[in-house]
């Protein structure tokens, strides 16, 4: 983990300049298309080419269950999690479909989900590659990288030891090297896990210092006296466990979770190689404010992909000076922001690339501007 957060650099500003001379001589007055300019811009600047191009691009979900849902603050049991991850290896959940349609691929890791996929009887999981993937159909890829067998009660104690969750992050970096080499140039993130929304507010809670009331939502739908319940629970965790903000793995590891840990990781690797991560909801973004926290220079290669009714969402992106592409009222996850948002990142990708400049269409830049 160290060796690769040594690897980040802070994105230069010349090649911000560079692209912002093509996009103001392009046939439109300038800053005309808004975010959809900033968002090329910024994809000049991650990669330094000054004609990047996104010819594969990729969601994660990260799988894992969570010990705390022992104290009720989920609407649904964490043998859900399983569930779902079956779905999205059929192809029939919401990422799959979304996926599809923003022309990504999907691929399910199981970080720490309390099942064991390799005895399921099941042919989705039947065979199995060299590198341990199963795909089913127009479904996802799965992988089993298994660090636990969810996290333990954070109510009672860490959720994970300091090890465990520097695994979890480790996945992470491995996955980002690895679909790197095999020439993907755009991650998007997300995730599945029964429960998760109550580590996510506590990770929010601690990293922006505003008080666990704010920035806990009802997650799954749940009542009110079950969201008074979740706000006690994630301020007894915190009292109990005394997470360090100044030490994001310590965060993690008190009160976090293994699929949070590996999204933390995507985003550190794909950093330290020059790789744009779109951040999907509320666990995405707990994730990315852990890597912001390992290292700050994480930021210049976030994009934001929407604003999630969970009301701890945009705490995080305003500390981390994020602006979402996309505000839809969603708090589904499972990376489906993120492949919303791909779309308008390659809209913005093709007016840099693809719109005529003045000379090239004849046009006189003097009476247009």
């Amino acid at each position: 983990m160290q060796d690769t957060i040594r690897k980040i650099e802070s994105v230069r500003p010349e090649f911000f300049e560079r692209a912002q001379k093509r996009l103001d001589n392009l046939t439109k007055p300038p800053g005309s298309l808004g975010r959809l300019e900033d968002l090329a811009k910024q994809l000049v600047a991650i990669t330094e080419n000054t004609m990047p191009a996104i010819e594969r691009k990729v969601v994660f979900t990260f799988a894992g269950d969570h010990g705390v849902t022992e104290e009720g603050v989920s609407a649904y049991p964490k043998e859900v999690t399983p569930q779902m991850v079956f779905n999205f290896i059929r192809g029939g959940a919401g990422i799959n479909v979304l996926a599809r349609h923003a022309g990504a691929e999907v691929i399910v890791v199981d970080v720490g989900v309390d099942h064991d996929f390799n005895t399921s009887p099941s042919p989705l999981l039947t065979n199995s590659r060299p590198d341990g993937a199963a795909k089913g159909g127009l479904g996802g890829v799965f992988l089993s990288r298994k660090v636990v067998r969810g996290t333990k009660n954070m109510m009672k104690g860490p959720a994970m030891t300091k090890d465990e969750a520097q695994q979890c992050i480790q996945v992470g970096i491995d996955l980002a090297s690895a679909y790197v080499q095999k020439g993907y140039q755009l991650f998007g993130t997300g995730d599945m896990g029964i429960g998760n929304t109550t580590p996510s507010s506590a990770i929010a809670s601690v990293m922006t210092g505003r008080a666990v009331a704010d920035v806990t939502g009802r997650g799954t739908g749940i009542n009110d006296e079950s969201l008074k319940r979740k706000i006690e629970v994630i301020e007894e965790s915190i009292r109990l466990n005394s997470p360090d903000p100044a030490d994001a793995l310590d965060v993690l590891a008190k009160v976090g979770g293994a699929e949070i840990g590996a999204i933390a990781g995507l985003i550190l690797g794909a950093a330290s190689h020059r790789i744009a991560v779109v951040i999907d909801g509320f666990i995405s973004t707990a994730g990315a404010i852990i890597a912001y926290g390992l290292e700050p220079k994480t930021r210049d290669y976030m994009i934001a992909g929407h604003s999630s009714v969970e009301i701890g969402h945009r705490a995080m992106l305003e500390k981390m000076g994020l602006s979402p592409i996309l505000d839809l009222n969603l708090r589904l996850g499972e990376g489906t922001g993120a492949a919303l948002a791909m779309l308008m990142i390659e809209a913005g990708l093709r007016i840099y690339r693809e719109m005529a400049t003045f000379g090239e269409a004849g046009v006189s830049d003097d009476i247009v501007n």
